[in-house]
């Protein structure tokens, strides 16, 4: 029997430094296989776990919520064929919809036992409000359909805002164990044992998100024979099928699921990024009920692999750059791993309003990626090219 745990988390909430906790002080990491993707062309995850000696599959093709069909589901299927693991750890991109990934996982092809032990979101605390509001859809998908939820970043946070945190996640989901304590005060297995505590839940959720995909289903399904087969030269404005019907809109239609022709105003105050749309925008990028839309719809990556040497200072100051968002896009995430000239190597990583320059392992070559909304890719490089 494999047992499979998904360890998703919106961007930057510390998906990764959990699996390197458990596999350190609860599982035994010879009998664990990790399956990582990546948002973006740029894999960076994989080499701070190497270390970890886990057997590591990058699939960095694109979003896993838009490749389950295919890739996620033969890599999943040839990771438990080939290594035939007691566990299988998935992490999937942050900007994915956990529902998506626990429906893959029930629907793998293989003759293999296999069960779905655990599905487990990592939140930052300190960033709740802000992605609840502005991502909704992806954020909130993520909180509705966990079984376990670990607060990240809760040493340091005041007691009104982890409650409102806590609130939101209550709201959407008041049934998964949360974990408020740091994570530093609580050894590996203590956390590993609380996630397996909710196996009951895990099945009760599980039988939801197939029912959602059914009903899903059924709902793209009619909504395509009513509706592909319209003129839509008389303005008509079919947002439910948009993915799913890629018709010659007349020029009077107004589809706002392009975002180059949105204005995002942001606000600063506990880094909040108010997108400036309106209650009637269909945008869908904090509209939690508009269930259409796939990642790359709304978030674009942009990295490259270079072997120019940065120093601590310098990193740090571009990190800072990165909260000006008039000038490169709504940042959400950096992060990377770099030479620094001396012999030595730098990782970094970058949230919005908190970065961290530290020094890491050497490499095969540096790597740099930066996630977000309306990316402004030119000033981006003018600011990494030094």
């Amino acid at each position: 029997m494999t047992k499979i745990d998904i360890f998703s988390g919106f961007l930057g909430a510390g998906k990764t430094t959990l699996i390197k906790k458990l596999l350190k002080e609860a599982l035994d990491a010879s009998k664990v296989v990790l399956i990582e993707n990546e948002f973006g062309e740029i894999g960076i995850d994989g080499g701070f776990l190497k270390e970890a000696g886990v057997e590591i599959k990058e699939m960095n093709s694109g979003c896993i919520c838009c490749s389950l069909v295919g890739d996620f589901g033969s890599s999943l299927k040839e990771v438990i064929e080939t290594y035939h693991p007691e566990r299988i750890l998935i992490e999937p991109s942050g900007v994915g919809k956990l529902s998506d990934v626990m429906k893959a996982v029930q629907n793998v092809d293989t003759d293999a036992e296999v069960e779905l032990n655990s599905a487990v979101v990592v939140v930052d605390a300190n960033k709740c409000k802000m992605y609840a509001k502005n991502f909704g859809e992806f954020f909130l998908n993520q909180i509705e359909h966990a079984g376990t939820i670990i607060l990240s970043r809760t040493a340091d946070i005041s007691e009104s805002k982890l409650n409102t945190a806590l609130g939101i996640i209550r709201e959407h989901n008041d049934k998964a164990t949360v974990i408020t304590t740091p994570w530093e005060e609580l050894d590996g297995k203590k956390i590993l044992e609380t996630i397996e505590n909710a196996k009951d839940l895990e099945a009760e959720l599980m039988a939801e998100v197939a029912k959602l995909h059914d009903e899903h289903e059924h709902h793209h399904h009619h909504d395509h024979d009513e509706h592909c087969h319209h003129d839509h030269d008389e303005h008509e404005h079919h947002h439910d099928h948009d993915e799913h019907c890629h018709h010659d809109h007349d020029e009077h239609e107004h589809h706002h699921h392009d975002h180059d022709e949105h204005e995002h105003h942001h606000d600063h105050d506990e880094h909040e990024h108010h997108h400036g749309h309106g209650d009637d925008c269909t945008c869908g990028c904090h509209d939690h009920d508009h269930h259409h839309h796939h990642a790359d719809d709304i978030f674009a990556s942009w990295g490259f692999e270079t072997p120019t040497a940065y120093t601590k200072t310098e990193l740090e100051h571009i990190l800072e750059e990165l909260e000006d968002e008039k000038k490169y896009g709504s940042i959400l995430r950096a992060k990377g791993m770099v030479p620094a000239g001396d012999g030595t190597w730098l990782n970094f990583d970058y949230v919005p309003g908190e970065g961290n320059v530290r020094t890491g392992a050497a490499e095969v070559t540096g790597k740099i990626c930066v996630i977000g909304a309306q990316l402004n890719e030119d000033n981006l490089k003018t600011l990494f090219n030094k």
